[in-house]
């Protein structure tokens, strides 16, 4: 069998060098803020620089376009995330959080719940499930808050989860940033 190869490029962004990967098939299947957790942990494959592909050039028109001020659909382009059925499920939700709004990962669960026919679900599974989004941004996990207000949860950096909801004209005025176990 012969083994998938990937491509990269990237692409500066007013919040860092972001990295996007493309499979072979040309469907966007990562894009990285710069030291971010889980950076690539999707691909375990050969990656190539390839600044030319359609694929990168759609999906940097569309941060563009993003970065503006605009609404760019998620539709636009073609997305090959990698995970489980119940990552791409909790994925598949993300991608309807509006511009501008939030969801909570307990609101999240309740869906994930109902559409599985099971009186409940895990809010800290789904929390795991957004923190191992491969396609930020696009795919847009910093949407996701926790049920009490904190900004949490988010491998780019909680001040990059703020910028992007501020950039998205987000009311954040009732959130905050929780608080961190110090060390003695």
């Amino acid at each position: 069998m012969k083994n998938k190869i990937y491509f990269k490029t990237k692409y500066s962004s007013p919040i860092g060098k972001l990295t996007l990967v493309c499979d072979d098939k040309e469907s966007l299947a990562g894009l990285w803020i710069e030291g971010q957790k889980y950076f690539g942990c999707s691909i375990d494959a050969e990656i190539i620089e390839n600044n030319s592909l359609e694929t990168f050039k759609k999906a940097k028109s569309w941060l563009d376009r993003y970065f503006m001020g605009r609404k760019p659909e998620i539709s636009e382009l073609s997305l090959a995330p990698i995970g489980n059925n119940f990552r791409q499920q909790v994925w598949q939700i993300l991608c309807k959080i509006p511009y501008g709004k939030t969801v909570t990962y307990g609101e999240i669960a309740r869906i994930i719940a109902k559409e599985n026919g099971k009186e409940k679900m895990s809010a800290q599974a789904v929390g795991n499930a957004v923190g191992h989004n491969p396609i930020s941004i696009i795919i847009p996990c910093h949407r996701v808050v926790g049920a009490n207000g904190s900004l949490t949860g988010y491998a780019g950096g909680i001040e990059t989860k703020i910028k992007l909801l501020k950039h998205e004209q987000t009311d954040i005025s009732h959130f905050f940033i929780p608080k961190t176990k110090q060390k003695l």
